[in-house]
């Protein structure tokens, strides 16, 4: 099957946003076996509209069209949908009285230019949006099927989901039961996994299961799609892969599905009782906030300490303030770390030090990243030295903050190399 994404609007097409909608259809259709071959971008002019469904509609067998379903006068993707297909506009009486009752719950009455989100192609098909006012809706363009859906990204990802994707399943002829398993690691590279990974879909003989990955330093997802008649084929034949794939990654495996690596550490805190204080240079906080929101997190995060001066870092955990004069190493983290625990009294302290050689006007230096975690009887500590940029560097020094504290809160070591690590 032959489908082609049509994304709307003149701010997408400019580049004064980003394109983020398009990258998630296409990553959420290839992890049901479906591919994408023609992407258009089109501004808010008719014209062009109905040219591109036009075309669309003689090349496609279905197009995904993003945008243009609201309640302003730039929004015409109805107008233009109704034109394409050769039919009048008409108010749909059972999404108006939806849109009503949106509002109602809310409290709120509703504008009068919102019935124009009710104004449909004659021979449309409804597609729900229980999160929005702008419903989706099908209709056919010359030989393809067209599927309209919101640019605002929640009510597309709800709609792409729900509605649109088991209509393209149905329509390509795809077995009903598709499965995505997902893998999140930090410490190895995307060229690593697939080398380590290799030859894990032979494991599935009838070629069921497709391996993928995802690279978003500093980590990196390893997608597995299984396709059976049912669910229980499909996990029959992902048992024996997704058990190779933790064999072969081993340590480096910190979540699985929808976990992350934060909601992780958290449970591993919650199940030791512990609390935890948290001293960041550099990192901005980052470490602090990837946490602090989590539900949970009020009764575990005992403090987070951001500083860039080293005399800051130890008038704030209580240290002489020329404790640090020789630098950072793996030492002072661990002073650091077991003076913050002492004095927040939380059972856990993590401390991420990093010192920076940025060698004068230079995009990418190095940055050197100490860290310890101490509780009251114990203290465990790495060195790590990455080059890159600025932002390269400090997310770097997160990931492994967190991912560190995974591992010595699960008895994993804490110094196994990782790819993204200097040579010295």
């Amino acid at each position: 099957m032959r489908i082609e994404v049509i994304c709307t609007g003149d701010e997408v097409l400019t580049g004064k946003i980003v394109n983020t909608n398009f990258s998630y259809i296409t990553q959420k259709l290839e992890d049901c076996g479906l591919a994408v071959e023609w992407e258009t971008t089109v501004g808010d002019d008719r014209d062009n509209l109905l040219l591109a469904f036009q075309l669309a509609g003689q090349r496609a067998d279905a197009v995904i069209v993003n945008g243009g379903l609201g309640p302003t006068v730039d929004d015409l993707s109805q107008e233009i949908a109704a034109k394409a297909a050769g039919v009048e506009l008409k108010l749909n009486e059972q999404w108006l009285a939806t849109m009503e009752d949106y509002f109602k719950r809310r409290s709120r009455v509703m504008p009068p230019n919102n019935i124009k989100q009710a104004m449909l192609p004659a021979t449309a098909e409804v597609l729900d949006n229980p999160v929005g006012t702008a419903c989706g809706f099908a209709v056919t363009i010359g030989k393809a099927r067209f599927m309209f859906t919101p640019g605002v990204p929640r009510e597309l990802r709800r709609m792409l989901e729900d509605q649109i994707i088991p209509r393209l399943l149905a329509k390509a002829g795809k077995q009903s039961a598709i499965y995505l398993k997902r893998f999140h690691s930090y410490g190895i590279g995307e060229s690593h996994a697939d080398t380590l990974l290799n030859g894990v879909e032979a494991l599935a003989p009838d070629g069921s299961v497709k391996l993928g990955f995802r690279a978003h330093y500093p980590q990196l997802e390893t997608k597995l799609t299984v396709r059976g008649a049912d669910m229980d084929e499909v996990k029959r034949k992902l048992a024996p892969v997704e058990t190779e794939v933790r064999k072969r990654f081993g340590n480096f495996i910190f979540a699985e599905n929808d976990a992350t690596l934060e909601g992780v550490v958290l449970d591993e805190l919650k199940k030791h009782n512990a609390t935890l204080a948290i001293v960041e240079t550099f990192s901005s906080g980052q470490i602090a906030g990837r946490l602090a929101h989590l539900p949970g997190a009020e009764n575990i995060l005992r403090r987070g300490i951001v500083a860039r001066q080293n005399e800051e870092i130890c008038a704030a955990v209580g240290l002489e303030r020329n404790a640090l004069k020789d630098g950072i190493n793996k030492e002072t983290a661990e002073m650091v770390a077991r003076a913050a625990q002492q004095q927040t009294g939380a059972s856990h302290a993590l401390a991420v030090l990093i010192d920076i050689d940025e060698g004068g006007d230079r995009i990418e230096f190095a940055g050197t990243t100490c860290l310890a975690i101490a509780t009251a009887n114990d203290v465990s500590s790495r060195r790590s030295r990455i080059v890159g940029g600025r932002d390269w560097v400090r997310l770097g020094a997160v990931e492994m903050g967190l991912d560190c504290l995974r591992r010595y809160l699960q008895g994993l070591p804490v110094n196994e190399r990782i790819d993204f690590e200097k040579t010295e």
